[in-house]
């Protein structure tokens, strides 16, 4: 394909799935990583994306439909998985927040007996419920029309009645001051107060985040312990997340 040819399917892809990874159009072009970057950089210079560590996103301020969420990354996602769920013991009490991340989360958690969960997403509950003895405690609120998860000031008010052992967060983006960010206000809000009702927090988010800046930042970060991800962050990056006293846990198996 010709360069032109190639950045129009990027845009496309793009308008669709809201971020691309540079290993994935490699692989499905059958061109070099550096031709792929090429691209990037040339679209990013026309203003027409933004460009993360390891590929590029959509400049829309609006999260993407799951389904399209689901099929960007999805090895290193589950890869980011299946090492939060090392951090878990039988018994313990665990708030799980939504996404595509999270999910996996659960699917890792699947072998594990006697859970807590508290989480406001309905594909979490289909994971862990009515299996191994768990409890699951759906927060209540309104169904979010692009997601199979509720939000909004109930389920935030909802969340303060309890109190976890461990957290998982997904995020909106990471920027490169070392900033948890989120698409809505009350988004935001719901995912501070997960970080504040439990004892240990991970926020899980792959590569794709990094460098990434959506609307809302999400507070309490300082009391975050781990930031699960699929690939080292840039080293400006790292600094600035170590610097607000998380540590970075980076799971192998799913990158690239």
């Amino acid at each position: 394909m010709l360069a032109e040819q190639r950045q129009r399917l990027l845009l496309e892809r793009l308008a669709r799935l809201g971020a691309v990874t540079i290993s994935d159009l490699s692989g499905e072009w059958r061109v070099s990583r550096e031709t792929v970057r090429r691209d990037i950089s040339a679209l990013a210079a026309r203003g027409a994306l933004v460009k993360t560590h390891g590929g590029a996103v959509s400049l829309s301020p609006n999260e993407p439909h799951e389904s399209a969420r689901e099929a960007v990354n999805a090895e290193g996602k589950r890869a980011i998985g299946l090492m939060a769920a090392t951090l878990v013991q039988d018994g313990a009490t665990v708030i799980v927040d939504s996404g595509t991340t999270t999910r996996h989360v659960a699917d890792a958690l699947a072998s594990r007996r006697r859970l807590t969960i508290y989480t406001n997403d309905l594909g979490v509950c289909r994971r862990l419920g009515r299996h191994n003895e768990n409890k699951i405690v759906l927060l209540g609120g309104e169904l979010l029309a692009h997601e199979d998860a509720t939000l909004g000031l109930d389920t935030v008010e909802m969340l303060g009645r309890y109190f976890a052992d461990f957290a998982f967060i997904g995020v909106g983006g990471i920027t490169d001051a070392g900033d948890i960010t989120d698409f809505t206000r009350t988004g935001g809000e719901l995912r501070a107060r997960m970080i504040a009702a439990a004892r240990s927090v991970a926020v899980v988010a792959d590569h794709m985040k990094f460098g990434r800046t959506t609307p809302v930042r999400i507070g309490n970060f300082e009391k975050v312990r781990w930031l699960i991800t699929d690939d080292a962050p840039p080293r400006a990056l790292r600094t600035a997340i170590e610097a607000k006293g998380a540590s970075i846990l980076i799971a192998t198996g799913g990158r690239r």
